[in-house]
């Protein structure tokens, strides 16, 4: 799952950053209103992490431009306004929800999960595709009950595709969702293709059939039976 913080303040930021990737969350960072707003229009995130007060503008422009641009991304704002008004207009605009300064990283990354549970799973912390279980909230895949090990990133590709079943999704977007802040060093697919291998390879060695598809010229497409 990939998360998008936009947060000026550095100690909290590298604090929420190395909490949010233990918990096996892909995440990047926008430390002011200009490149959050580059971010938000170039890519899609699970969750935004948007603080209203930036050193160059209003975090809740930002908001009111992803509502307009109709984009599916779930809102969290974190802020030090802890004033009933700015909570209002955050959720009138189209928040999912509203966590004020200081909190607790563990509250956070609960709030995180029922944002996405709620947006992406229907408030399930599970999703089921063929014979394999994915556990949003462990992060773990299991196949008949027995767990599969994955990488974070494997992780989250196949959660990408599991949840865009039977539908093919480019190899740009797939890598788009799992580079962080580092596609633009990428001049070819070979770190996808290495993953897309070691999923393949995992999963035929857990007994598992061979769901994920490639699409010549285009991507990958997971097959739900």
């Amino acid at each position: 799952m990939k998360i998008l913080l936009i947060e000026d303040e550095e100690q909290l930021s590298k604090s929420i950053l190395t909490y949010l990737k233990n918990e096996k969350y892909i995440c990047e960072l926008a430390n002011n209103f200009e490149t959050a707003q580059e971010k938000l229009e170039l890519y899609e995130y699970d969750c935004v992490l948007l603080d209203i007060t930036l050193p160059d503008g209003n975090g809740l422009h930002l908001l009111k431009q992803l509502k307009e641009d109709e984009k599916s991304d779930g809102v969290i704002i974190i802020s030090a306004k802890n004033s009933l008004d700015d909570k209002i207009n955050g959720l009138q605009l189209g928040a999912d929800d509203y966590l004020a300064k200081p909190f607790h990283l563990s509250e956070l990354g609960a709030r995180i999960s029922a944002v996405i549970r709620r947006r992406q799973f229907k408030g399930n912390t599970s999703i089921i595709v063929n014979d394999l279980e994915i556990n949003t909230d462990s992060k773990l895949i299991t196949y008949h009950g027995k767990q599969i090990d994955f990488t974070r990133k494997e992780f989250d590709i196949l959660l990408y595709l599991s949840v865009n079943k039977n539908r093919t999704i480019s190899k740009n977007a797939i890598a788009e969702h799992i580079a962080e802040d580092n596609i633009q060093f990428f001049d070819n697919f070979d770190f996808l293709y290495a993953h897309i291998k070691n999923i393949k390879k995992k999963l035929a060695s857990s007994g598992a059939q061979d769901y994920i598809k490639s699409v010549y010229g285009m991507g990958y497409k997971l097959e739900a039976l």
